[in-house]
């Protein structure tokens, strides 16, 4: 019986097959993290860092967060919108936004008023459409009341604000630390699409501010903070 002289496939493909470089398999697995981190950065999910105590006691100077972007992302159908993980912008949450007068910056808020709503400020209290709002999450520097004996004026948007109308397309959005915040009593409503993701999570909390200054990253670490769920 003859013997077969040609060569077999399967070693002709091990001889003759095209190996990439060490460098190129680096390159490539590089620019894939690079695209991945983007997209997730983009897209996903986002680190902030407080830097003002506007939503003290709930967020302090210092945390840093997990922000959802992907939340509150517009969806083309009814069905995307039952299969994906979004919702709209509720009464309570907590979300990082473009500051209206400087989009530049990023600014985070709890969202108090939605549209359509009438909100009025009267001794500090929030009322929507007439009825008192229930904020156990509100700090105040002086209780509600405690200005009954001053003399008040238009501009005391601390204690009394409205009655005003959330536009379409608008929120009207506040600090925890009601009397010390820049927040919608000031600058007005918020544009709903410059709102960018919803405060997920305390990822990190670093106390820069408090004593003993020459403490290291690990002493002024607020690890009762870490893996703290924002409510």
């Amino acid at each position: 019986m003859a013997k077969s002289t040609a060569p077999a496939p399967a070693r002709a493909a091990e001889t003759g097959g095209f190996r990439k470089s060490n460098a190129r398999e680096y390159f490539e697995s590089i620019v894939v993290a690079v695209i991945l981190a983007l997209f997730v950065r983009t897209w996903v999910v986002q680190a902030f860092k407080i830097p003002t105590g506007s939503m003290e006691n709930n967020l302090l100077i210092g945390d840093h967060l997990l922000v959802n972007k992907f939340v509150f992302a517009p969806t083309a159908s009814a069905l995307e919108r039952a299969l994906m993980p979004v919702t709209d912008v509720r009464r309570g949450d907590i979300v990082v936004f473009k500051y209206p007068e400087d989009p530049e910056r990023d600014f985070i808020k709890r969202v108090i008023g939605l549209p359509g709503e009438t909100l009025e400020l009267r001794e500090k209290r929030v009322y929507i459409n007439g009825t008192m709002l229930d904020e156990p999450y509100v700090h105040f520097l002086e209780l509600p009341g405690a200005t009954a004996f001053h003399e008040l004026t238009s501009f005391d948007v601390k204690t009394s604000y409205g009655p005003v109308t959330i536009p379409p397309g608008h929120l009207f959005v506040m600090g925890d630390n009601r009397d010390n915040s820049q927040d919608s009593r000031y600058w007005g409503f918020l544009p709903a699409p410059y709102v960018k993701g919803k405060a997920l999570v305390v990822y990190w909390s670093y106390d820069s501010e408090g004593p003993g200054a020459g403490a290291n990253v690990f002493a002024r670490t607020r690890w009762s903070r870490l893996l703290h769920q924002i409510r």
